[in-house]
């Protein structure tokens, strides 16, 4: 357990935000250059080969890295069950990808793509990225691939130069997968050791996988199966793309919020293998405070920017994503609190049954309201679905653990942070009818913004500013001795 928390967390934040960012970057150019159609077609088709994705992997990855938590210490132990869980994932993965050749590959509307898209699904099944999460080896899946994603960046200003290059994005987005996840296998030697193939047992991993494959499904349902939804309801795959851009923006503030759960899954795990229950509830309230001290600030100050944000960033033609992200910025609250309570606590404590019971629920939710509000309504209809099927899961699962850990309390501590966004988001408002020019106004937006947000928890005398000001305090500290 000397492995550090916050180390870990800022490895997993630093690769999760340079993974979406780098695409970032490159969207001012590519929703230019490809258009809002060829975007919407992107995704649309991106959100098919994820459920063949889906399907091949099971709920191998989530209940791998929890194993591999749970006997991170044995090598031999460890090594037999990565090799087992390989080739679970591995068979699974070909089935599935000999399923979606044939009801997609062959004869459809983008058969072109659906055919690069293959390669997505061989992506997956050599993705080993689990082991090392489960190790609480962040580290290893940062540096290799990031090198990566650097170059697929690269790659797409110098050979996406027209809406006719729809299908080099494709390959790109693909290549950049397929080899970030081979180069995490230059690593492995060091952690395995040989083990004799007559040992190896697949079959008894198949039911714990499949316990926590439904509540992949659902919460597929309610993450991917929108944009399915819109292009298949509608036939506007413009819709689509002002989907998906507003996604994009969404899951990187999001990142930033939930890296944090990535890494405390294996530590919590660990601590429920070895009984240490106060341990668990002590890590569940940091993370729930450390959400609070971020979602706030970023669900006011994504509603405040937008307006002059999406035109500069996305271009013309994309002037309905600022009403998408307006909608859909309360999600900020709601994924990360379902994350740290289904993920971290739930999952980590097997207690898989009370997390399949909220995500289908909220796929359920979200389902239904997709048939009521997409006709009507088309890509808003779907966010608003999206809002309220999130917030659902987080209720479900409240329930399931309030006698674990008191909802009042959890309340309670938002309080500092409600206000000091509030306060945040009205000196945002005044900025933006005072200053004209749209960079200025943006940038005296985010910057005077967060200013106003800690001064406001200052004055409060936050508990969690304190002790993230007195960490950063030792760490100079060290680093001077």
């Amino acid at each position: 357990m000397g492995k550090s928390i916050v180390k870990n967390y800022f490895y997993n934040l630093t690769f999760q935000i340079i993974s979406i960012i780098l695409p970032i970057i490159t969207t001012p150019y590519v929703s230019r250059v490809l258009g809002a159609e060829n975007i919407g077609i992107y995704g649309y088709t991106i959100s098919i080969v994820t459920y063949f994705i889906l399907f091949g992997s099971l709920g191998i990855s989530m209940y791998a890295q929890r194993e591999i938590a749970y006997i991170q210490d044995d090598k031999e132990k460890k090594s037999k069950l990565f090799y087992e869980i390989l080739f679970l994932r591995f068979i699974s993965l070909s089935i599935s990808s000999i399923l979606f050749y044939i009801f997609f590959v062959n004869g459809n509307n983008y058969q072109v793509y659906y055919r690069i898209l293959l390669l997505e699904l061989l992506a997956n099944a050599i993705d080993i990225s689990w082991f090392f999460q489960g190790m609480e080896e962040f580290k290893k899946t940062f540096t290799r691939n990031i090198i990566v994603k650097i170059i697929s960046v690269v790659s797409i200003f110098v050979f996406i130069k027209s809406s006719d290059n729809l299908v080099l994005y494709f390959v790109i987005y693909v290549l950049s997968t397929l080899i970030g996840n081979a180069s995490l296998w230059f690593y492995l030697p060091k952690y395995l050791t040989k083990i004799k193939i007559s040992n190896i047992n697949i079959i008894k991993h198949i039911k714990p996988t499949l316990a926590l494959f439904i509540p992949q499904i659902a919460i597929q349902i309610y993450t991917v199966l929108d944009k399915t939804m819109i292009g298949k309801i509608l036939g506007d795959m413009s819709e689509v793309g002002f989907y998906e851009q507003t996604q994009k923006i969404i899951k990187i503030l999001m990142t930033i919020i939930t890296s944090l759960s990535t890494v405390m899954v294996p530590r919590i795990a660990k601590c429920f293998a070895d009984k240490e229950y106060n341990k668990i509830k002590e890590y569940m309230m940091k993370s729930f405070n450390f959400i609070f001290f971020l979602a706030f600030p970023m669900m006011f100050g994504l509603m405040s920017i937008s307006n002059n944000f999406v035109p500069v960033f996305f271009g013309e033609g994309y002037e309905k994503v600022v009403m998408l992200l307006i909608i859909m910025s309360p999600i900020l609250i709601a994924i990360p609190f379902s994350g740290t309570i289904g993920s971290q606590y739930l999952v980590a404590s097997k207690r898989q049954k009370e997390f399949t019971i909220s995500v289908i629920i909220g796929a359920s939710v979200n389902f239904i309201l997709n048939i009521l509000l997409i006709y009507n309504y088309k890509s808003i209809g779907a966010s608003i679905a999206t809002v309220i099927a999130e917030f659902t899961v987080t209720f479900v699962q409240f329930y399931f653990i309030k006698k674990t850990i008191s909802i009042k309390n959890v309340i309670a501590m938002c309080k500092n942070y409600l206000i000091a966004a509030i306060v945040m988001f009205i000196v945002c408002e005044l900025i933006n009818c005072l200053i004209i020019n749209v960079w200025y106004s943006m940038l005296l937006q985010i910057f005077i913004g967060g200013f106003v947000y800690i001064i406001v928890l200052v004055l409060f005398k936050d508990k969690f500013l304190i002790y993230a000001k007195n960490r950063m305090l030792e760490k100079l500290k060290i680093s001077k001795s």
